[in-house]
């Protein structure tokens, strides 16, 4: 752990002691126990096994805090809090900030050993150009047999495998305590404990220090949007206005969302809450970043439909603490908006105005992509040429590009595959098309992703419950191949791509009539960094496709997706260099729906 890191985790520390050390607190003689609950009458915490529930009264300070000592008290109990309201109610309420929960549904909050054994193992230190996305739902990812739910230990099991492919960057899907054990994890209930059935809170600590154990980082989806309706935050001390959420929420219109309540970005202690969650991740976890759902719904009451009259200004300043808090626990921390893709500002600096994010999700990329395809019609008018060339700010990295999510294969659409031919989404076109999605995203600028599953011809679309099918890595291991031969490329492991890492980008070709594209990706320029990627779209063949390159030489041709050791059935085009003439032109055989990636020695 950096010096840096240990500096922030302990001003964090320090801060938190003097606002009590909310949640529970683990001592040699017991526990401290700390909740906010401004309008309650009184506040008891009732501590179980072995303690058959006995009963601790808390005492209110200040700042609506009531703390309390529990003597005997150890890791592995189980607790919850007693609320008598003003209207003299009584009701029970989990832990806002447990670090664990008995269960999702109808569980209680356990008192968590916050030691644990790192074994030395740090944090990688990966810089933006050399991240290399791979989205993954633990329920699915890797599961036991179709009826049990995935977990941190079997999805482990795969984590030389990631390494193997060149993943540089886990991105998992949220892990937060959740309504349902088998959903996606975007409707979370508690936002400080693991979900149970994953493994839990020693579960994801031990993925995570396996994963850098391999020089991988691990990134981690946060919904702070909305909570689930049902969660104990909602009317937590029994106040509450217009029959909406309490304290933890907006108490009017504010307060809706399609998927639950708004939490009330405006209140400190709310702020707190989240910044803190925030904080937890990045220090007890050594989680090397987060992505953050939906911030157009955090900073508008409308989402993308709204405009600055339904705008939420004090979600847009929390959005700045968050990231800025992030970059002082690891200035290396990957911080990720899923956005409105046109809006600058998201990854423009604090000082700026900005919300300070490091990039944000390309949302109409992978449209585009799919529209190129012919798969459907493109919905924002843009073409792939001018995809390729949108940055924020001017800055390829700004921006996570990617041909399919757990968005985009569900919600009614399916994954690329599936889409090329419905029921047979291993079809020789289908791997086609998979192949060549999966090169544009790795070849363009950008920070590239990719979904689980896409790298071996996984069917259907992306739900909670579908294990992916392991056995396809060896039936389709030559789709495998080409994905870890196009990410050693993107990587420049060979020294002779470095410009597939820059930000340099000439699409010096674009055929539209017969849909080939034609570009150039640099870093510094010169031999073994200037890269030509060729692709053909289409489906119609080449025997001698003439085309001018922007650099006169030999180039050599370093991937080839008509091999037949990727797929026995692709029509090879055989052609190992190629020369220009005078005027930079050459000619090459291209295959219906295929690509050449070429660099200079």
């Amino acid at each position: 752990m950096s010096k840096q890191t240990k500096q922030a985790i302990l001003e964090i520390a320090m801060g938190q002691h003097e606002k009590h050390m909310l949640g529970a607190v683990l001592s040699d003689k017991g526990v401290d126990f700390c909740v906010w609950a401004p309008n309650a009458a009184s506040v008891s915490v009732l501590v179980g096994e072995p303690f058959d529930w006995q009963e601790t009264s808390l005492e209110r300070d200040d700042n609506n805090r009531w703390s309390g000592f529990a003597e005997g008290v150890q890791a592995g109990q189980s607790y919850k809090y007693k609320i008598t309201t003003h209207e003299g109610a009584v009701i029970e309420k989990n832990d806002p900030r447990a670090r664990q929960l008995t269960a999702s549904d109808e569980g209680v909050s356990v008192i968590i050993d916050p030691h644990y054994d790192w074994e030395g193992i740090e944090s990688p230190v990966i810089e933006k150009n050399e991240h290399i996305i791979y989205e993954l739902h633990i329920g699915t990812f890797h599961r036991p047999d179709a009826a049990t739910t995935g977990t941190f230990a079997s999805a482990t099991e795969k984590l030389d495998y990631l390494q193997q492919l060149g993943v540089t960057t886990i991105e998992l899907m949220p892990v937060t305590s959740i309504a349902m054990s088998n959903g996606w994890g975007y409707a979370p209930n508690y936002l400080f404990s693991v979900e149970n059935s994953y493994g839990g809170r020693r579960g994801l600590l031990d993925f995570v220090k396996e994963a850098h154990r391999r020089g991988m980082a691990v990134i981690l989806d946060v919904v702070y949007n909305h909570f689930f309706p049902a969660t104990d935050l909602w009317q937590f001390d029994g106040w509450q206005e217009n029959n909406r959420g309490g304290i933890y929420f907006y108490n009017d219109d504010r307060g809706d969302t399609p998927w639950g309540g708004r939490p009330d970005y405006g209140r400190k202690e709310v702020r707190e809450f989240i910044l803190d969650n925030v904080a937890m991740w990045l220090t007890e976890y050594r989680i090397d970043g987060l992505r953050v759902d939906s911030t157009i719904y955090m900073r508008n009451t409308k989402g993308p439909e709204g405009d600055e009259s339904t705008a939420i200004p004090e979600a847009w300043s929390l959005l700045q603490e968050i990231t800025q808090l992030a970059h002082r626990i690891n200035d290396h921390s990957l911080m990720v908006a899923e956005d409105s893709s046109v809006n600058n500002a998201i990854t423009a600096p604090v000082e700026a105005g900005g919300a300070g994010f490091d990039a944000q999700w390309g949302l109409t990329f992978p449209h585009t992509v799919r529209a190129a395809l012919g798969l459907e019609v493109e919905p924002y008018g843009n073409t792939l040429s001018g995809e390729m060339a949108h940055f924020y700010n001017g800055a390829a990295f700004q921006k996570v590009v990617f041909s399919d999510s757990h968005d985009t294969a569900a919600n009614g659409s399916v994954r690329l595959n599936e889409a090329v031919a419905p029921g047979n989404a291993a079809t020789t076109l289908a791997r086609q098309h998979t192949l060549l999605a999966s090169l544009l995203t790795l070849t363009a600028p950008g920070i590239p992703m990719l979904l689980q599953g896409q790298e071996f011809m996984q069917e259907g679309a992306f739900n909670d419950w579908q294990m992916l099918d392991w056995q396809k890595t060896e039936q389709f291991a030559g789709i495998v191949q080409a994905h870890e031969h196009i990410i050693n490329l993107r990587r420049n492991h060979f020294n002779h791509t470095a410009g597939l890492r820059g930000e340099g980008l000439d699409i010096f070709h674009h055929d539209t009539e017969n849909n080939v594209i034609a570009y150039r990706r640099t870093a510094k320029g010169g031999p073994r960094d200037e890269t030509i990627i060729i692709a053909n779209l289409g489906g119609s063949r080449f025997k001698d496709y003439a085309i001018t390159l922007p650099t006169a030489g030999t180039w050599r041709v370093r991937f080839n997706s008509t091999w037949c050791g990727y797929s026995t059935d692709f029509h090879q085009t055989r052609i190992e260099t190629v020369e220009t003439d005078d005027k930079h032109a050459i000619s090459v055989p291209l295959s219906e729906r295929c690509a050449l990636i070429l660099s200079q020695d």
